[in-house]
Formats: structure tokens, sequence, C-alpha cells
């Protein structure tokens, strides 16, 4: 199949980023279960904190969802003692750390590694997906101090053969100037940020007619909002990721731009819907907290609960809610400031 860009040109680039995308629902999840007890041994011998965590465990014997089920859930709460008494990273590092990459520092402190692999967080799939493409020029607003977000899509955008300007967070007349001068066609960061340089280049008369599509995340993303980048040409889409697992779902545009409802889950993970506070899976119908294993082979979490630590601050935080429906979770993305008042938020669906 092919897609018209902006300019109604033909795109023959396939719709699917790879091979993996096309697999069965019984396909895709025969792989998994195929993979998970050699993934288990791998942290058990190689992770000394899941050494001691599934020291019980039998590797051979966790291949299916019901044995996955019954392994310890690993919280990110869980973090910042396990990173105090095995420092840096809790044991929980199958890669030691002079072997690493990167480092980085999110509240808590909690800290989180990056390997040395390509697109080591997975989201090329991601901003494929949402329409991006080797040759475009995109504008990272993502913060690259300490936190790991604009590496983790910078990442995927340098994977699939895109031009990055690490432009960061602020200085929206600067970032107005390089997307107009540079001719900048993509964007990457929150949706809030979005809104601010559009209505800046709008103060400004800055011409920015050639942004034409933006990934966003770590934000809830208004309808509002993306109807208003639709009318002036800028296609949204939103992901959600995590500092600790990466990439874990994507949204992905139709042959002719529009946004598929819902959510895809990236394939290199095992999402679980457990109920609240216990590791134990709900029923059908349930709404619960998600638990995902991944594997990554550098940072092997097992049945990690990625759900962040309320602050009472007024950032904004994204969290994950699904519920089991049929061959669908059904996820809802909503924020959360300060005092956990819920804002609106919006259900899709994320398939597996």
């Amino acid at each position: 199949m092919s897609r018209p860009d902006a300019s109604g040109n033909v795109d023959l680039t396939p719709i699917f980023y790879d091979a993996l995308e096309t697999r069965s629902r019984e396909e895709r999840e025969a792989a998994l279960m195929a993979a998970l007890p050699e993934q288990i041994a791998h942290a058990k011998k190689a992770a000394p904190g899941f050494a001691q965590i599934l020291a019980e465990v039998d590797s051979e014997a966790v291949s299916s969802r019901q044995a996955l089920a019954r392994l310890p859930v690993t919280r990110k709460s869980d973090l910042a003692e396990l990173q105090k008494r095995m420092p840096p990273l809790g044991g929980l590092n199958a890669t030691p750390v002079e072997k690493l990459a990167k480092i980085f520092v999110s509240p808590g402190p909690i800290y989180d590694p990056e390997g040395r692999g390509s697109d080591w967080w997975r989201t090329a799939r991601g901003l494929y997906a949402g329409g991006f493409r080797a040759g475009d020029l995109i504008a990272n607003t993502f913060a690259y101090h300490f936190t790991p977000a604009g590496s983790m899509l910078e990442s995927g955008a340098l994977a699939l053969g895109c031009t990055v300007l690490p432009a960061g967070i602020g200085q929206t007349e600067m970032q107005v100037a390089a997307i107009r001068d540079l001719g900048v066609n993509g964007y990457i960061g929150t949706p809030s940020f979005l809104k601010l340089i559009v209505e800046k280049a709008d103060e400004l008369k800055a011409d920015i007619s050639c942004l034409v599509k933006a990934q966003v995340g770590a934000e809830y993303l208004p309808p509002a909002l993306r109807k208003a980048m639709g009318e002036r040409g800028i296609g949204v889409t939103q992901m959600y990721a995590s500092a600790d697992l990466g990439l874990i779902a994507y949204e992905s545009v139709m042959p002719d731009g529009s946004v598929n409802e819902g959510m895809i889950l990236d394939e290199g993970l095992i999402l679980e819907i457990v109920r609240p506070g216990t590791g134990d899976p709900v029923s059908a119908g349930e709404v619960g907290e998600v638990v995902i294993t991944t594997l990554n082979r550098d940072y092997p979490l097992i049945r990690f609960k990625a759900t962040t630590r309320p602050r009472s601050n007024h950032r904004s935080e994204v969290k994950l809610a699904l519920s089991l429906k049929g061959e669908a979770a059904c996820v809802s993305l909503f924020s959360r400031a300060s005092y956990l008042e819920p804002l609106p938020w919006r259900p899709v669906q994320v398939f597996r």
C-alpha cells in the first residue's frame, strides 16, 4: 500500500515497520512465550537483583501467562530502595554499568540505563507508525538533561534515517526561528509545548507551514488541540513510554492520514493487567494496572509495574489503566495533577 504525504505526493514506503507487525495474534503470543523462559534465565544469571527476586523460580517452567503471573511484581516505587541496597541500578541490569552507553536520573532519585544498541528504546517503531520517515528533519523538544526522553526519541529518529534538531525545551522564539529557517517538518515533544510553539509563531507572524507532523507524549493530548493542529496541517499522533521500559504503546496513521482509534502495544513487550496492589491478572472487562515484562537484554525487567509516584506539585503525570475486552486491551490515558484530581481522559484501545 502507499500513502499520500502532506503535499499529495505518494509515499511508496511500506505501511508496516517490519515483518513483526504482520504476525497474527497467535503467532505473536507464541513467539513471546517461547522467548520468555530464556529471558528469565538470562535475568537470573546476569542481573544480581533478579537472581535474588527470582531465586525460587524455575526459568524453563515459565512459558505461559499463567506461569508468569505467579512471579513477583517489581514496582517502580521499589527502585529507589533497591538501588540504595545494590547501587547504582538495583542489580536489575544484566549488562555491567561500564558497558552501558548512558545513565539517566529521574526524580527520586532513580537511575535508569541506556544500552549501546541502535534504537535501544524501540521508539523508531512508534515514530514510523506516526508517519515519520527517512529524510525528515525533526525538532526533538524533549529534555536532554538528566532524564531520558530526549535521548529516547532521538535514537528512534536516527534509526529511521531522520535528521534531528536537538532543541530541548524552552526558548520558543528560537524554536520558531529554527523550524522556519531549517524547514523542520516534524515535531517530537509534549502537546502543550507544541501549542506554545505554534502560538509563538502566530505572534511573530512566522511561517512554519513546513511543520506537518508531530508525535507527542508525557502529557494528555486534548482532542481539541489535536483538531486545532490538524486544521493547521499538522498531523498529531501520540505514544506512551517510560524511563524504565522505553516505548510501550503508540498510535498509527492510516494511508489517508487519519489516526487509527487505539494504541498499538510494542512488539517486544509482554503486557499483563493486574488488580491494583497485587500481581493477580484481572478477568475480562475489569480495569487494572499495567505490569510489563520486557525482552531487553541489558535491562531485563520481569513483571515490572511502571506507574510513577504521585507528586504534590503541578506537573501533570500520565498514567495508564487497562481492561481486557476480547482481542484487545482497552486503555485510558489520563493526567493527574496535584492532589491527584483526575483531568479529562479519553478511552482508546491497545491492540496486542
